[in-house]
């Protein structure tokens, strides 16, 4: 009897110990469950590249981590997103740089015109020793940084004189993101910067609350901002990105092969996702031109031009030290 009780009671130990410790259980069939949101439609090439990366790190996990998809601010805005990895409540994240600038200044990197060469040579700074640096400042604040995906080259637009050098941007009203560097940038061409939300974009180009903007193709496109434009001007003079982050807490108790399972997924997708975005890139222009009741003027900039383009912005570099380091920048510029 006394030994039948000491079994009942070391079964009920080990069915409370099981729901918490596992209780001997064999912690590689656990299952870690990741909740990944962003603020864009599934079928963006951010958006396919979540997916992607859900499909794949399940294939790869042996069913071991299953990411569940949270596409256009379902579960939470990028405003908002931060909190709720420190805490847990999300697992995992792309935000585009300009939401890590107020926690890591050295994001503003990415919004000094004319300091990425072309895809290439960007990709070879987020990949090499400056991403690196830039991501370690961003896991030093409660979530870890692992991959860079692509939103574009940002492109000018407006209803007046075409921007096609520096000058013809003079007295021009131009919509910009909030940004010490984005009002630098056009101060230093002459026209005047309007910080507005991108919601309001459309309705101010429309009435001329803002003469033109800058913005990815995709944005130009699938906000139809090319209906109340007179003109585009190809000109890739910034770029706009995104940093695939995870919580801390999320990952310190993932398994370290889990670890590198994870890290193989994610490089996958951002291969397949920076693939999605160039092709997107190339759709779009061709959508522009195509399918513009407008007849939005498409301009490309010649080598002269750009040359231009790039000795007045590089003359206003010195201003972003105290924002971005002299060295970052000249490490930028050094890669090859």
């Amino acid at each position: 009897m006394k030994m039948s009780k000491k079994v009942s009671i070391l079964s009920l130990v080990c069915a409370v110990s099981l729901a918490f410790w596992g209780c001997g259980e064999d912690k590689t069939q656990e299952v870690y469950k990741v909740k990944f949101a962003h603020v864009v439609s599934a079928n963006t090439p951010k958006g396919q590249a979540a997916d992607f990366f859900a499909k794949r790190v399940d294939e790869l996990s042996g069913g071991k981590i299953k990411v569940e998809v949270f596409p256009s601010a379902q579960l939470v805005d990028d405003d908002k997103v931060f909190q709720e990895l420190t805490r847990n409540n999300v697992q995992m994240a792309a935000p585009s740089f300009s939401k890590f600038t107020p926690i890591a200044k050295e994001f503003n990197i990415w919004d000094i015109p004319f300091l990425f060469r072309d895809t290439t040579h960007l990709h070879k700074v987020m990949d090499g020793e400056v991403g690196q640096i830039l991501k370690d400042t961003i896991s030093k604040r409660g979530v870890v940084a692992l991959d860079y995906w692509d939103a574009g080259f940002k492109q000018f637009s407006t209803n007046k004189k075409p921007i096609v050098v520096p000058d013809d941007a003079k007295g021009q009203k131009i919509r910009i993101m909030s940004s010490k560097v984005l009002e630098e940038q056009i101060r230093a061409i002459g026209a005047i910067p309007q910080v507005l939300p991108f919601g309001e974009v459309y309705s101010a180009l429309s009435t001329g609350v803002v003469d033109g903007a800058e913005n990815p193709l995709s944005n130009l496109y699938n906000s139809k901002f090319y209906e109340v434009q007179s003109s585009i001007t190809l000109s890739n003079h910034g770029y706009l990105g995104y940093l695939v982050v995870v919580s801390d807490g999320f990952w310190k108790q993932l398994p370290d092969d889990l670890r590198d399972i994870f890290k193989q997924a994610l490089h996958e997708a951002t291969e397949f996702e920076r693939d999605e975005s160039a092709k997107e890139e190339k759709l779009l222009l061709e959508k522009l031109k195509k399918d513009d009741a407008t007849k939005t003027e498409i301009f490309t900039l010649n080598d002269e031009q750009i040359a231009l383009w790039k000795q007045t912005m590089e003359a206003i570099y010195p201003k972003f030290y105290d924002i971005v380091s002299k060295d970052l920048i000249d490490k930028v510029l050094q890669v090859q």
